[in-house]
């Protein structure tokens, strides 16, 4: 049973920094992808930033350029190192992993960016 835990959300001020962190367990094998979907008040669930495990990543056009995303195979984590936060950044963050075919959902971390 795979499970993925994410930690790091909070409330930060427009500007700011936050890191999210995911931790998966229950795979027998590297992940295809992971990364990370958002979805905010009436809004549906859209991608921010996914990363393969060749390592080519793949950003929404919103976050190019302030957001990174990186996987560490070793310890089967995936995070979000997020800058120059703005207030419509501000969503429920879900750690996302996919492998053979089935995708799989953390329970969602809250980000609110302040103005």
């Amino acid at each position: 049973q795979v499970q993925l835990v994410e930690s790091g959300g909070g409330l930060v001020q427009a500007g700011g920094s936050l890191r999210l962190s995911c931790a998966a367990s229950g795979n027998m094998f590297a992940f295809e992808r992971l990364g990370w979907y958002r979805q905010a008040p009436g809004k549906q669930r859209e991608l921010v930033a996914t990363v393969a495990y060749g390592g080519t990543t793949d950003y929404a056009d919103s976050v190019k350029g302030r957001f990174t995303v990186s996987r560490d195979d070793t310890r089967d984590t995936v995070n979000l190192q997020m800058t120059s936060l703005k207030p419509e950044d501000t969503a429920v963050y879900y750690c996302y992993a996919y492998l053979r075919r089935n995708s799989y959902w953390g329970q969602g971390t809250q980000v609110t960016v302040s103005s």
